[in-house]
């Protein structure tokens, strides 16, 4: 391990600089980096949760359940205010009333994941949403009857394409195709991605892939992969889960038929957050496309009149079913526009930096027994890094628990961490990998 000074360094480093690794293992430089960081200010509009002392704990889950911003609570006061006063009126009347309070949410929306205003929608869960989606999107015929997932795919994303495929009269172990890394590694290859959905040509029917894996972090090519798979002919959706406020997204262009994602990630939503999705907008008054239907779907002019024909509103509201959950939507309304003021592009840079530097700081620790899974390369990485542990992983992860370093498991030897760059600080990094590293070497 190379020697550094603890003092704080005399230059000025910039975090987005960083990119160029101009890295020191010390928690005084930590320190002046974020003293440094023109976003460290977001910080204190988060709860961090306290560690039994009662100093913060270094969270480092956003990537599994996002930090309440301060101004949640006086959103949701509102709306049982509201609900206390003017009961049923409050769908008209309330100071944001809840008839329309989607369409709140879709210029943020549209904003994160790069997409026109109708091509995007809060709504339900994800892997209801998923469901839906593959309603419209997973249309099998004759030969074309494949849908191609990568191994090791979230369970629920599993478990629903497997589903899926059984209520259609269809056999998984026939229909669904998982394409997965090579021997020996651990992440997928793009290349090996598109050279499968060729060799599947006229019988993939879906390509369903993750923008983000959940377990390694590597960051997928939506654009490449969109590419490769409506050249083949098949329809293209994705699970943004682990994408959305975390990496960089350009859905219009890339030109995905759909996307789907939950809210209580990197949004910072709260457990059980609202869904979204979003529909490409060559779809948005397609009629002919099959739907599971619900009357908030319906066209506005028509919704309330009570009729049995239905007309498909424009766009991504189309494939709505109920009304909007306003107690979950809420909060989104004051989270989102905190990244909408930091900046995405700012954003990004921070989250290369922090993951780089956690990256940095366990090569240059040589952390016993600990290999980086998630990609170094910064196109495939944003803010979670992945580390198997070839033993002791779950006895590390109970103690950094233990300690108030505020960590994920993921099966069978995988600890997770994701410096959420709106949050996170490269002090909590240092101290991080200097505890992690301490306990694998016990």
């Amino acid at each position: 391990m190379t020697t550094v000074p603890t003092s704080a360094p005399t230059h000025s480093p910039s975090w987005i600089d960083l990119a160029a690794c101009d890295f020191q293992d010390s928690r005084a430089w930590a320190c002046e980096l974020d003293a440094r960081d023109p976003l460290a200010p977001f910080r204190s509009r988060f709860s961090i949760p306290p560690h039994t002392d009662g100093s913060p704990c270094v969270y480092l889950t956003g990537n599994s359940l996002g930090l309440k911003p301060h101004g949640v609570r006086e959103i949701l006061l509102e709306k049982l205010e509201d609900w206390a006063q003017l009961g049923v009126e409050g769908h008209m009347k309330a100071r944001k009333p809840w008839v329309d309070y989607h369409l709140r949410m879709q210029p943020l929306l549209a904003q994160l994941v790069g997409a026109h205003v109708d091509e995007v929608v809060a709504m339900n869960t994800l892997t209801l949403n998923l469901h839906l989606m593959m309603v419209s999107f997973y249309r099998p015929e004759g030969r074309r009857t494949k849908i191609l997932i990568e191994k090791g795919a979230f369970p629920s994303d599993t478990y629903a394409v497997m589903s899926h495929l059984r209520t259609r009269g269809l056999d998984p172990a026939e229909h669904l195709v998982q394409v997965a890394p090579r021997d020996g590694e651990r992440t997928l290859r793009m290349d090996d991605v598109a050279a499968r959905i060729r060799e599947l040509g006229d019988t993939l029917a879906l390509v369903l892939l993750p923008g983000v894996h959940y377990a390694t972090g590597q960051v997928f090519d939506i654009a490449r992969i969109t590419r490769e798979a409506h050249a083949a002919g098949a329809r293209c959706g994705w699970d943004l889960a682990h994408s959305i406020g975390n990496a960089p997204l350009q859905l219009h262009d890339w030109g995905p038929d759909f996307a789907c994602w939950c809210s209580y990630k990197y949004l910072n939503g709260g457990a059980g957050a609202v869904a979204g999705c979003f529909v490409h907008r060559r779809h948005a008054d397609d009629h002919s496309i099959p739907r599971y239907l619900g009357w908030w779907g319906n066209a506005p002019g028509n919704r309330f009149e009570m009729r049995d024909d239905f007309t498909p509103t424009h766009g991504a509201d189309g494939w709505q079913l109920s009304n909007p959950p306003i107690l979950s939507m809420a909060p989104l309304l004051v989270s989102i526009p905190i990244f909408i003021e930091a900046g995405l592009d700012a954003l990004r840079q921070k989250s290369l930096a922090l993951s780089g530097y956690m990256m940095w700081l366990l090569a240059e620790r040589a952390t016993p027994g600990a290999t980086v899974v998630t990609p170094s390369s910064t196109s495939e990485r944003a803010s979670q890094v992945s580390i198997a542990f070839a033993r002791n992983a779950h006895a590390i992860h109970r103690a950094l628990l233990h300690d108030g370093y505020i960590v994920d498991f993921r099966e069978p030897d995988i600890i997770r961490a994701a410096s959420a760059p709106l949050y996170g600080s490269f002090e909590d990094v240092w101290r991080f990998v200097d505890r992690l590293d301490g306990l694998a070497r016990r």
